[in-house]
This record gives structure tokens, sequence and C-alpha cells, in this order.
């Protein structure tokens, strides 16, 4: 599968992933995580039910805070 992964273009061995296991798979450890797809908000709690496939556009997004 093919899908754009924050503007840059990723290929997967898999038909589809869970948004919760791309965020595994792509190490993304930080704490404040920010997910969409195509567009759409998705909630850190949604991430498990979200099914990414083909085609697919997503961006996680790091939060960092601070003074």
């Amino acid at each position: 599968m093919k899908i754009t992964l924050n503007n840059r273009e990723e290929e997967f061995q898999y038909e589809y992933i869970s948004l919760s296991d791309l965020i595994t798979e792509k190490n993304f450890t930080f704490k404040f995580l920010v997910t969409k797809v195509n567009g759409r908000l998705i909630k850190k709690e949604d991430r498990e039910k979200i099914i990414v496939q083909d085609g697919d556009d997503v961006s996680v997004i790091h939060l960092i805070s601070g003074g």
C-alpha cells in the first residue's frame, strides 16, 4: 500500500493498517500527537478504530510546549 505520510510518499507491505499501528510502526513516540486522515482530525481514543488504506493522506504532528 502507498500512502502520503506528513507530505511524503510511504510504502508499506500491508493492505491496510490501523492508525494506532501506523504510529507504532513509524516510531512516533511523542506524548502529544495530532493525527489526521484525509483531512479529518482523529481523536486519540479513535486511532485504533481508524483504518489507513492505499492512497490515504495521513498527518501525524507532534506538539511541543515550552516557554
